[in-house]
């Protein structure tokens, strides 16, 4: 297994050699029988758990028929999809679907690119992220991303236009005449799982509709219900220009997708050979059926609060290791006191066959199929305290 790995696949991932076979929920099984909970969902991608039925059987169906033709002809689940989208947003706009959160992030900066022009004379053009923001690794959503590490002299040249901001504050002190969005995410995931002002959130995206400045909303890794609402920027109570999503949108397969208000892009201004296909459209819409009446049946809710419930006693118990809990519904973290501790939880709770991430300023991070259940959530913390015991 390692050698076939390492002898034709890039080594671009600090691998760990378990081979996963089968997986029911947030259930995974590796080759040799053993049993893993899983409270990372492939890095918040497998919103509705592994395995499931229903989207097994829309892919199966829709495989046996069509699975992919072009964008240049009429795709039935792509409208149904781009519909639903707009439905559940609650707002009038339109979408593009790309194949990844870093090609729906290219195509947001585009969007505002050719917003900021007028008669065909470059007037706005630099784009505001914040510090420890993530929005990609493609050559600019790296240099999007507020991270200095992020961007490696062998890079680059990187495109220029980008300034970060230190905090929400902060951003008002970067806008100048050539600005013409602010991109952010609501919850830094790869930043440390951190939530921003509810409030101070509000106040930006009013004074950047004040000043026809394009708010663009990361979803990446915040939407498709993970914070409780099919949005987070429904939670903050705010109406994006922009909005990108992709990871839980489908499940498993993979999908981006641009939401905006903002109709300014032509035939031929961008495209995609793959993205918004029969197959990944279909298994989508799925996705959102399942997760919209899971809303609506109370019980996301309920795994919410009863995974925060845990969180929060595991953060009580054990403070000589972590500071907080962060985040909000099922994107979650713990911080611990210092790098060498979050590197000891990291690993002992592998050992323990409980599957969770790492993040940035310290953070360990959960991102658990939204549909697990709360047998799985106790057998998960039951693995994760016997990690920590072994730490103390």
């Amino acid at each position: 297994m390692q050698t076939l790995d390492k002898q034709y696949v890039l080594p671009t991932y600090n691998r760990n050699y378990i081979n996963f076979v089968k997986g029911k929920n947030a259930t995974l099984w590796n080759d040799k029988g053993e049993l893993y909970i899983d409270f990372t969902s492939g890095i918040g991608v497998v919103s509705v758990g592994h395995g499931n039925a229903r989207v097994a059987n829309v892919i199966c169906e829709q495989a046996k028929k069509i699975t992919h033709i072009s964008n240049i002809y009429y795709i039935e689940p792509q409208a149904k999809l781009a519909k639903k989208i707009a439905d559940l947003s609650e707002m009038t706009g339109k979408t593009f679907f790309a194949n990844s959160g870093a090609e729906a992030n290219e195509g947001a900066l585009k969007i505002a690119r050719k917003y900021g022009e007028v008669d065909g004379e470059i007037k706005r053009y630099k784009v505001v992220t914040l510090q420890n923001s993530f929005h990609g690794r493609t050559i600019t959503t790296v240099k999007a991303t507020g991270q200095e590490k992020m961007h490696q002299t062998y890079f680059g040249p990187y495109p220029d236009g980008f300034v970060y901001a230190d905090n929400i504050q902060d951003i008002y002190n970067k806008i100048d005449d050539k600005t013409v969005a602010v991109m952010i995410e609501l919850i830094q995931g790869e930043g440390g799982v951190y939530a921003f002002d509810k409030v101070e959130v509000q106040k930006l995206a009013k004074f950047l509709k004040e000043k026809d400045i394009l708010l663009i909303i990361d979803e990446v890794q915040t939407g498709i219900y993970r914070t409780s609402e099919f949005l987070a920027s429904m939670l903050y109570e705010i109406k994006p220009d922009i909005i990108t999503m992709a990871k839980g949108l489908g499940g498993g397969v993979p999908i981006g997708a641009i939401f905006t208000t903002v109709d300014v892009l032509k035939a031929g201004d961008h495209g995609s050979t793959f993205g918004g296909n029969y197959l990944v459209t279909s298994a989508a819409l799925e996705v959102l059926n399942i997760l919209e009446e899971y809303k609506e049946s109370g019980k996301l809710d309920e795994n919410f609060i009863y995974f925060e419930e845990k969180l929060k006693k595991i953060g009580e118990k054990y403070p000589k290791l972590f500071e907080e809990v962060t985040g909000l519904g099922l994107m979650r973290g713990l911080r611990c006191r210092g790098a060498e501790i979050q590197d000891l939880v990291y690993k002992e709770a592998h050992v323990n066959k409980v599957l969770v991430l790492k993040a940035g300023r310290n953070v360990i991070r959960f991102l658990p199929p939204l549909t697990i259940t709360k047998e799985e959530i106790d057998e998960g913390f039951i693995r994760f305290e016997n990690a920590l015991k072994n730490i103390i």
